[in-house]
């Protein structure tokens, strides 16, 4: 509901803050004391269109903000999480009109686009009003309380997921014709581009792996040029080079042609015999290593033309080594989609054509179940326009068919309330055909009827009463009464019948404070309401049977 509105430096407003209870509030006040600027101040904070001319005289600019407290799961809360605006329990919407006609619109403090304000209000707000509807009169949101009326959630929401689904096949079709197209286009270069990389057979991992490999056989030559050095200090192939053997083996000769006594020179021969056994077995351990570590001439060429060709396949098809085997499998893919391709889009072209059916078969449904929603919600109509002083007007509830194009979630209809207010008269749109009474009072038996199902909380009349007295006024407070037991309802009257039905009573009162005129509101208690009802019914000069005939609306009210 709403629960305040402030208001600063609005026309005749310096500054208001008004609070307002759950059911009926009535606002009353003598002509031209500043009911309208109350509206066009609501009407500003709900995105409605801004006029320069709102600002106070003097001053920079005006603002208002109105503070709504929405139900739990309200449509207004997925709006505000799908524009990442944190949701609180209250809701304020917040408008700030510039002098030169500028303004800027806040949701929570947070600054938005007009437009966003107006969807969010469109859920928290229905104005009925000589100038400005937002709520029944824009057709729009008829279909949506028609299924509200006639209980259709479940017609409604199948048709929703049939219409998903009809939607997604025809999402898969395009997809999938688009890729056949795609590989029709490239045919050739794919079939080209399978087979060389067929032919290359990328592996996982495969260029890590023979990077080491490289690796290894790089420094196993290393190995082997210091193994082959070693053995040819020792080996030495030029013969003009002594062997390191043959110089032991000298030196063990002449010990041995020491004449004796040689037992001194014994621990040096037998050094030299044991260094000739060391170098003999060094001599050996150093040939089978160079065989050992001896690599395969061709393998290091092979892993270079390898890694070599991995990567110009790569670099051709602008793809990371690595990714090759993905890559292929995906040509591969494109390849299989085009052999396969009219196979899979003739299955997809049956499956959309099912869905389809589907789904017009659920709108279908839905249109019958529409229809018999508009006859009953006729009829019940017919009963509450009479006391309304509407008795020769006549609501057509027009369930007509929409182009394929603009089926939709919500079926295949267009959903109009249309109205003649005199007989014989086509019926029309309702802001086109009736007054502003009119169309205030026909809001009214509408909502009368379509309380139970409003996802709109509150509703705001505007010269709901224009042109009616007695009965008829009587009539409409009974049933402004009526709606504010489900609904929060606002309702600016210069009727005492419909006055006397408010829980809540304000009076708009437009004072003068020095050179200047300043609009007030004033919240009523008993005794004063009395009295303003009185005022209303009397006229300037408030007599003591005006006053017994206050009491008397305002006992028979409650």
């Amino acid at each position: 509901m709403l629960a305040s509105l402030s208001i600063r430096d609005v026309v005749l407003i310096e500054r208001l803050d008004l609070q307002f209870g759950p059911n009926l509030s009535v606002l009353t006040g003598e002509t031209g004391a500043g009911k309208s600027i109350l509206l066009d101040s609501l009407g500003l904070a709900l995105g409605m269109r801004a006029e320069s001319g709102l600002v106070r005289a003097g001053q920079s600019q005006a603002s208002v903000a109105a503070m709504f407290q929405p139900p739990e799961a309200h449509p207004a809360f997925a709006i505000l999480a799908e524009q990442g605006i944190e949701a609180e329990d209250a809701l304020v919407l917040r408008r700030v009109l510039s002098a030169d006609g500028r303004s800027r619109a806040f949701v929570n403090d947070q600054p938005v686009g007009v437009t966003l304000l107006r969807r969010l209000a469109a859920t928290l707000v229905e104005v009925q009003g000589q100038h400005d509807q937002v709520g029944l009169a824009d057709p729009s949101t008829h279909a949506a309380l028609i299924d509200a009326f006639g209980a259709l959630d479940g017609p409604r929401g199948t048709t929703a997921a049939r219409f998903r689904e009809w939607r997604a096949s025809e999402s898969a079709l395009a997809a999938a014709e688009e890729a056949v197209a795609a590989a029709v286009r490239d045919e050739e270069w794919l079939r080209h581009a399978v087979q060389e990389l067929d032919e290359l057979a990328p592996e996982e991992g495969e260029e890590e792996r023979l990077a080491q490999e490289r690796q290894g056989l790089q420094q196993a030559e290393r190995r082997n040029e210091a193994i082959a050095s070693a053995l040819a200090e020792l080996q030495p192939r030029d013969r003009r080079s002594a062997h390191p053997g043959s110089a032991l083996r000298s030196a063990v000769r002449a010990l041995e042609r020491l004449p004796p006594p040689n037992e001194a020179a014994g621990p040096a021969l037998a050094a030299l015999n044991a260094a000739q056994d060391s170098l003999a077995e060094a001599e050996q351990l150093l040939e089978r290593l160079a065989l050992d570590a001896m690599p395969d001439p061709r393998r290091l060429e092979v892993l270079e033309d390898r890694l070599y060709g991995l990567r110009s396949a790569a670099r051709k098809h602008g793809v990371a080594v690595i990714e090759l085997p993905q890559h292929l499998a995906d040509l591969r893919e494109r390849l299989s989609a085009l052999d396969a391709g009219t196979g899979r889009v003739a299955a997809l072209q049956a499956a959309r054509q099912q869905a389809r059916a589907a789904y017009v078969a659920a709108a279908k449904a839905l249109t019958e179940a529409r229809r018999a929603a508009a006859g009953k919600l006729e009829r019940a109509l017919a009963k509450e326009l009479p006391p309304l002083k509407l008795d020769r007007a006549r609501v057509v509830v027009e369930v007509a068919p929409r182009e394929e194009s603009a089926w939709g979630a919500d079926g295949m209809d267009r959903v109009t309330l249309l109205v003649a207010t005199n007989p014989g008269q086509t019926p029309g749109q309702l802001v086109k055909i009736a007054s502003g009474g009119e169309l205030s009072r026909l809001m009214l038996a509408l909502k009368v009827v379509l309380a139970r199902g409003s996802p709109v909380p509150t509703l705001v009349f505007d010269e709901v009463d224009a042109g009616i007295g007695g009965a008829t006024a009587a009539a409409v407070g009974e049933r402004l009464a009526r709606v504010a037991e489900r609904l929060q309802v606002l309702v600016v009257t210069h009727s005492p019948q419909v006055a006397a039905r408010g829980a809540q009573h304000l009076q708009v009162a437009k004072s003068v404070r020095g050179a200047a005129a300043e609009t007030r509101v004033i919240p009523l208690d008993a005794a004063a309401r009395r009295e303003e009802i009185a005022r209303m019914l009397a006229g300037e000069v408030v007599t003591e049977a005006a006053r017994a005939a206050a009491a008397s609306l305002l006992e028979g009210a409650a």
